[in-house]
C-alpha cells in the first residue's frame, strides 16, 4: 500500500472512530431489526467507514464509496453481507444527513 493510500485509510479510520456514536445511530436507523453488536465485525466496520466518508469526506462520489465498500465486503465477508451493506449504504446515500 502506498503512502497516500495508507494516509487516506488512516484518516478514514480515525474519523469514523471520532464520530462512532453518530455513525452507529445512522446505521441503527437504517438497519431495522439489527443490533450493531450482532453484525459481523467486518460488515459493521465497512459501514462505519463508508458512512463517515459520506458525511465528512466529500471528495469521493457516493457511488464510488459504495462500490469500494462492496468490494471489501465481497473479499472479506459473505454474499449476503454485500446485499445488506449495499441496502444500508444506498439508503443512507439518498440523504445528505438524517435527523437522528
Amino acid at each position: 500500500m502506498g503512502d497516500v493510500a495508507r494516509e487516506f485509510s488512516n484518516n478514514l479510520a480515525r474519523g469514523a472512530i471520532s464520530h462512532i456514536d453518530e455513525i452507529d445511530a445512522l446505521i441503527k436507523h437504517r438497519a431495522e431489526h439489527w443490533r450493531i453488536q450482532r453484525m459481523a465485525v467486518v460488515d459493521r466496520n465497512v459501514l462505519r467507514l463508508a458512512i463517515y466518508e459520506f458525511l465528512y469526506e466529500h471528495d469521493t462520489p457516493k457511488t464510488v464509496v459504495i462500490n469500494e465498500a462492496l468490494e471489501i465486503a465481497r473479499r472479506f465477508s459473505t454474499y449476503e453481507a454485500t446485499q445488506f451493506i449495499n441496502g444500508i449504504l444506498d439508503a443512507q446515500s439518498m440523504t445528505e444527513r438524517d435527523d437522528v
